[in-house]
């Protein structure tokens, strides 16, 4: 009688295990439901055809210094070069983060940028770094301040000593592009000096000008637990949708806002730790052997990735529930965004959909190539003194040009 239950046990562990296998042999994309099941499966169905016909290509493009992986329709792994060695990605670690964030998202969900009050008459200024938030919108936050001999308010903000990613330099600090990543920025922290010193100045002046007879207290909380002072909403601004906040991150490459969406989706404010993004990644079958990940950007030089992982991840998104929201969010050769201006003449113009990653020695490509009928999910980088942009918008578009391997 055991013998016979454990079996049936056995029986149905290997049916739950198995049923990825069918959606994924199934072509179960046209069910997302059924996809999104195999997406978040442990199991990675990638298997290698190598097409030979592609190795001129890549012999006449690609030295040492270059990794790249390229994926067909089926799931095969149909060309390869260095596809194993990790390589800094730069940007295209976004790739990675953003997916993570539109599995853990709605699309037309928001952050919010909140004003509290407690039983003792204190409030409390909440944000979730929302990349567009203005003076105005504090403003208006604090206008539903209500007059008081004292008025008492707190900023919860994160302690400077997590501003910045590890692997982030101190000649990026200085640059829009590397602001401090905080959960009550302005302009996405454009400037050093919007920072949450200026909004403490900005919230007291507002305050005395509009209650000259109170007296105003601001001050700054790090490491606030909100939840314990029993305080209740009393106004909220909404950032605008997931949707547009990913393809400012994708599309526009805008680091901040990479930041702050994985911040909010894996809830890791008190620490610069991207374990979870490992972990999520790992759980679902990718290659993660070398991989090491330090950001969500892709600014750290600490980053650690193989045009395997970037590529498989590309093409196991086709899966994703939200894969429409994903692919919409990146750059489009030749249209929208870090490739509008790039192969504006040629015919990959609108065929492919990806993401540009650029830093000192290093150049990176990935995304999805429309070819005909079929997406081929392809992953380029390059770790050089040399970097030649040139040499991978070319091989790109004579992979366009190539006859499909049959």
């Amino acid at each position: 009688m055991i013998n016979k239950i454990n079996k049936i046990y056995l029986y149905l562990f290997f049916f739950l295990i198995t049923i990825p296998f069918y959606f994924y042999l199934f072509n179960t994309k046209r069910n997302k439901y059924l996809s999104n099941l195999y997406f978040n499966s442990p199991v990675n169905y990638i298997k290698k055809r190598i097409c030979t016909n592609y190795d001129p290509l890549l012999d006449k493009y690609l030295d040492k210094t270059f990794s790249l992986t390229l994926i067909d329709e089926k799931g095969r792994i149909i060309s390869q070069y260095n596809p194993l060695i990790a390589r800094v990605p730069a940007s295209n670690m976004k790739l990675l983060s953003t997916g993570y964030v539109i599995s853990n998202y709605e699309y037309f969900e928001t952050l919010r940028t909140n004003l509290y009050k407690d039983n003792k008459d204190i409030y409390y200024l909440k944000g979730s770094a929302d990349p567009d938030l203005l003076l105005r919108d504090i403003q208006k936050l604090i206008d539903k301040i209500n007059f008081s001999n004292i008025i008492n308010i707190n900023l919860l903000e994160i302690d400077e000593d997590i501003y910045w990613p590890i692997g982030w330099t101190s000649e990026d600090k200085l640059y829009k592009y590397g602001s401090p990543i905080t959960k009550l920025a302005i302009n996405s922290n454009a400037s050093r000096y919007l920072n949450i010193y200026f909004l403490k100045n900005y919230i007291y002046n507002y305050l005395l000008s509009k209650f000259p007879k109170s007296r105003i207290n601001v001050n700054i909380k790090k490491g606030f637990n909100l939840y314990k002072s029993k305080a209740v909403l009393i106004d909220s601004i909404s950032s605008n949708t997931i949707f547009s906040l990913l393809t400012l991150a994708n599309a526009e490459s805008h680091n901040f806002t990479a930041e702050s969406l994985f911040k909010n989706a894996s809830n890791t404010w008190e620490s610069n730790d991207y374990s979870k993004l490992f972990k999520w990644l790992s759980n679902r079958g990718f290659p993660m052997k070398n991989v090491y990940i330090a950001d969500a950007s892709g600014l750290s030089r600490d980053n650690n990735v193989t045009s395997e992982l970037l590529a498989s991840f590309l093409h196991k998104m086709k899966f994703n529930k939200n894969y429409e929201i994903y692919s919409s969010s990146l750059s489009i050769m030749g249209i929208r965004g870090t490739l509008a201006n790039t192969l504006v003449d040629s015919k990959l113009k609108g065929k492919f959909f990806g993401k540009t990653g650029t830093l000192s020695n290093t150049f990176s490509l990935s995304g999805y190539l429309h070819k005909k009928d079929k997406i081929y999910s392809i992953s380029i980088i390059q770790n050089s003194k040399l970097i030649n942009k040139n040499k991978v918008f070319n091989l790109l578009n004579d992979l366009y040009e190539i006859k499909a391997c049959k």
